[in-house]
Order: structure tokens, then sequence, then C-alpha cells
């Protein structure tokens, strides 16, 4: 099981795009990259994204990508840095690259809206 985080517009409710390929990599990834605003994260780190804040990932959901840059920093700022080569290890350092990911898509879009499908 896992999160399908997506940040979409505001107004349409689409998936917003990139204009060049990005290789963010989740529990699953295109090929050769995506211009899709998406990432999928294993729920293996749902118990982490809950230490780092009482509402977990979901915090961010329904929340513009501007404000949720706030929230996703105190989530990174309480997780370690112990990353692991296998990505369904639930490490504080593999949680907090998935959130390093959510902030990256926040600043290339931040008039986005976080939607999160479990």
């Amino acid at each position: 099981m896992s999160y399908d985080v997506e940040l979409r517009d505001a107004l349409t409710k689409e998936t917003l795009q990139t204009d060049i390929p990005h290789f963010m990599r989740g529990g699953t990834y295109a090929v050769g990259g995506t211009h899709e605003l998406w990432l999928n994260i294993t729920f293996n780190y749902g118990p982490l994204f809950r230490k780092a804040i009482p509402e977990g990932i979901y915090a961010i959901d329904g929340m513009s990508a501007a404000e949720s840059i706030a929230v996703l920093d105190k989530m990174i700022a309480v997780l370690g840095d112990d990353v692991d080569d296998d990505y369904w290890k639930p490490t504080e350092g593999n949680a907090k690259r998935a959130l390093l990911q959510l902030k990256a898509m926040a600043q290339m879009r931040p008039d986005g809206e976080w939607k999160i499908w479990a």
C-alpha cells in the first residue's frame, strides 16, 4: 500500500505538469522521467511522518503548495539522515527524502494544491 501525492491545479483539479521531465522517485516511477507533479510514497514511512507531526503526511492534504512548505520543513527538521539503499525500509532518512521531493514540487509550483490518495 502507498500514498499517491499529487500537486493539482486548484481550479481544474488536474495534476500539474513540468515543462521538462523530472526524475523524482518513490515506490513507483516513470522510466525516462515524468512531467506530472506526482509522487508515490510507501505506507512504510507513515509512522515516521506521524512522529514528525501528528497528522503525518495528511497534514498537507488540500493545502496550497506555498503554505505546505513550512509544514514540510517542520517534518524534515525532525527526521534523521539515515538513508538506506532499500527504498522500502522505513528509515528516517528514506522518509525525509520523500518529503524533500514534495518540498521541491511545492517550490516549483507554489500555486498548486495537494491531494493525497491512499
